[in-house]
């Protein structure tokens, strides 16, 4: 299931959120007041290694999503955090699918968590990540892996039926809390209530920022705005006359950077494909090292005016067939997950619902991901759905009292 959903205007961007080189905290917020304790911090290099992995697998299942000519929102961080807790209790083959997509060093790997202590400490932007776990009660998951999991990445444990629809209700009111509203369900896209799930597990990302430098919405007006099939409409258009921003020039398109807050330290980075370069050719030769090394050229400049499309947009898929066409197969169905539970369960859907607003003050966003844990099934039926013979016999001498064959039960 796959939905783009345009609210008020028509474009779309990726907006990635990279760790800078300021000293990172070893605590994260994980709401209710709650701070948990994180699995170290890391030095400036190791920040950006854990940056880089985080990007190239955002890259990779952004281009696996993404529709040509649809509108698309994913968030990398996101993802990467929800399938590192999924792939902690992976072994085997199943956990070097999700090493090897996910860019991680080993299955239990700290680095991930250790970026959101990072990604946090941010005074002129608002930035929450909040991770959680809803265990099917009396099910037998192993301690040391609930254990990492709460530890490693600060995420709260819930015991419950997640068979009924008010557990359901819950996971959606946690939806709805993180995200300021901005995401209110996850359940239903993620088939609950479902008597044979056992372990819903979810992430969710907040942003708010406001540009350094505000755009007046006294000059925002409509203005043409080319479609990929020429056509042309007209969309709500911010305006800065004489701007000073940061520009990069790239493989068949123009990179400038829009930074929030006085530290500068977020920002969106818009790349407007050249002339007759058309948006999904220049996606499908993107990647994060491209994306890296032209972040890496940028340097300001002013050109005489800028004008951003003003826009919003929600957008949700459902990431199974992307993440086995890009290698986390086994996970789905069959792997190995004995190191979570030994009752081996199977990661049954991974959902992600993302939402933007950017608008003349700055940028609103959400993201939530969803993974699902479900029992390993059992033998296979015994479906009684076609012509069938029949005995009713005495086991002690084996005589047979009847037999008999069905070829139609209504005669």
């Amino acid at each position: 299931m796959e939905r783009s959903k345009l609210v008020s205007c028509v474009g779309a961007m990726t907006l990635i959120l990279a760790a800078c080189a300021d000293a990172a905290p070893s605590q994260v917020s994980v709401g209710d007041g709650v701070v948990a304790e994180l699995a170290g911090s890391l030095s400036p290099e190791e920040a950006a290694a854990a940056a880089e992995g985080v990007n190239a697998f955002g890259f990779d299942l952004h281009g696996a999503v993404a529709e040509p000519g649809q509108n698309t929102v994913t968030s990398p961080l996101s993802a990467s955090v929800l399938l590192a807790m999924v792939a902690a209790g992976g072994g085997g083959e199943t956990a070097k699918e999700m090493v090897e997509v996910l860019r991680l060093e080993e299955a239990r790997d700290t680095r991930y968590a250790a970026l959101l202590a990072d990604l946090t400490d941010a005074s002129d932007v608002t930035l929450s990540v909040a991770n959680s776990l809803w265990a099917a009660e009396g099910y037998p998951f192993e301690d040391d892996y609930i254990d990492f999991v709460q530890d490693t990445f600060g995420a709260t444990l819930d015991e419950v039926d997640l068979g009924e629809q008010q557990s359901a209700d819950r996971i959606d009111d946690w939806v709805e809390d993180r995200t300021e509203g901005l995401i209110e369900e996850i359940a239903e896209d993620l088939d609950l209530p479902n008597p044979q799930a056992v372990l819903v597990l979810l992430n969710a990302v907040y942003f708010l920022g406001t540009w350094t430098t505000t755009f007046d919405e006294a000059e925002t007006r409509d203005a043409p705005f080319t479609l990929a099939d020429g056509s042309k409409v007209e969309v709500p258009t911010m305006y800065r006359s004489d701007p000073e921003v940061e520009t990069a020039g790239g493989e068949g398109f123009t990179m400038f950077r829009l930074p929030y807050g006085d530290d500068e330290r977020f920002g969106m980075e818009v790349l407007l494909p050249d002339e007759g370069m058309v948006l999904d050719d220049l996606l499908g030769q993107l990647d994060a090292d491209t994306w890296q090394g032209t972040v890496d050229q940028l340097a300001s400049s002013t050109p005489s005016q800028l004008a951003l499309p003003r826009f919003e947009l929600e957008w949700d898929a459902t990431l199974n067939d992307a993440l086995q066409d890009l290698g986390i197969v086994s996970a789905f169905g069959g792997g190995d997950f004995t190191p979570m539970s030994p009752a081996n369960p199977w990661l049954d859907t991974v959902v992600q619902k993302t939402y933007i607003r950017v608008d003349e003050e700055g940028t609103e966003a959400a993201a939530v991901t969803g993974g699902v844990m479900r029992e390993s099934e059992g033998p296979p039926p015994l479906l009684v759905d076609r012509p069938f013979a029949f005995t009713v016999s005495d086991r002690d001498t084996g005589t047979i009292l009847f037999l008999g064959t069905v070829h139609d039960p209504r005669s």
